[in-house]
């Protein structure tokens, strides 16, 4: 098991940085490993390359990369809370609940009410994050079938999308009028200041959620059993809700909707790594949505460059046939 761990934890680094670089060099203006030296060391004397690889490039690849990470978790840690595979940020509505909120944070801005800035950005999408998660919350009281409150997430999650769709279709002002890209999901666009807000966002709730990672793991096993061992099972449950709604969240405001990752990569991650402990899941998720969420915006820039595709887009043709195999899979344990 220890080899397995450590192959993998080797394998996720190394695809890690191999996509990285190769998102970094790949687009409609090729950028060769000597160029990508010279720019970074800051010996290169092609000013329009180092421009599109230090201001655009290297914000998108990391975006990518950092909520790409964040949304795995997040699906992680809502998959533990319901104790359903197919539990995740997007499918229960929370992500669209985000969209909404920074939908309207932005109207608001745009009438002069509110300055609008990544801070404002994030906590609006938090609290929308929230606010949607409360009301799976408050369903999943009433509702015990687990199938049939999945339902009601999704529900929540087209009544969210059509106001944002509805809010940006009749939105007069062009900053906000320009949001479709954003509504369908997207990681262009980041600036450094942008990126440096979602990583310390993303980061602090990484280390938090890892410190988490004991609790978790006894409440994973159930919740007579982590009473047991002296969990404070409530403590526990608010810190999941509040961590995912905040990393859900953050991917909401600075990318849009990212479907499907937060269910995909945790089952692709239990599979390599043959657990599902949380202390092995947590930075395997991460790393593991980084990954994805790489693959995905590549081909999302690249298949029919210099057109872009949405990234839900991209990530929904790999993800949702994962979904298809856990369901699959789950059919065949209770029958």
């Amino acid at each position: 098991m220890k080899k397995r761990l450590v192959f993998s934890f080797v394998l996720l680094v190394c695809l890690l940085l191999f996509f990285i670089v190769l998102s970094i060099t790949a687009g409609s203006v090729d950028i060769s490993g000597e160029d990508l030296i010279k720019i970074f060391s800051g010996t290169s004397d092609n000013e329009t390359a180092a421009a599109i690889v230090l201001k655009i490039r290297v914000p998108r690849t990391l975006a990518a990369a950092i909520l790409g990470g964040a949304l795995a978790l997040s699906g992680y840690m809502l998959q533990t809370y319901f104790h359903n595979p197919i539990a995740g940020p997007f499918v229960l509505g929370i992500s669209s609940g985000a969209r909404l909120a920074v939908a309207l944070a932005l109207i608001v801005s745009a009438g002069g009410v509110l300055k609008i800035n990544s801070a404002v950005m994030v906590i609006s999408a938090f609290a929308g994050a929230l606010l949607s998660m409360l009301a799976v919350l408050l369903m999943s009281s009433k509702i015990k079938s687990m199938s049939l409150l999945i339902v009601c997430g999704v529900m929540i999650g087209y009544i969210c999308t059509a106001i944002t769709d509805i809010i940006v279709k009749f939105a007069d002002d062009s900053d906000v009028v320009n949001l479709h890209d954003w509504a369908v999901g997207t990681f262009s666009g980041m600036k450094n200041d942008e990126l440096a807000v979602c990583a310390a966002v993303v980061f602090a709730a990484l280390i938090a959620v890892f410190m988490l990672s004991k609790p978790i793991n006894a409440y994973r096993l159930g919740e007579a059993y982590a009473v047991d061992m002296g969990v404070n099972v409530r403590a526990v449950r608010i810190a999941m809700i509040v961590l995912s709604s905040l990393l859900s969240g953050c991917v909401a405001a600075f990318a849009g909707p990212v479907s499907f990752v937060g269910i995909a990569v945790p089952f692709l991650m239990k599979m390599l790594l043959g657990t599902a402990k949380p202390i092995v899941m947590i930075p395997a998720c991460f790393l593991g949505g980084g990954v994805f969420c790489i693959i995905s915006d590549i081909i999302a820039r690249t298949v029919i460059a210099p057109s872009e595709l949405g990234i839900s887009t991209v990530t929904a043709v790999f993800g949702a046939p994962v979904v298809l195999i856990i369901m699959l899979r789950k059919n065949r344990e209770n029958a």
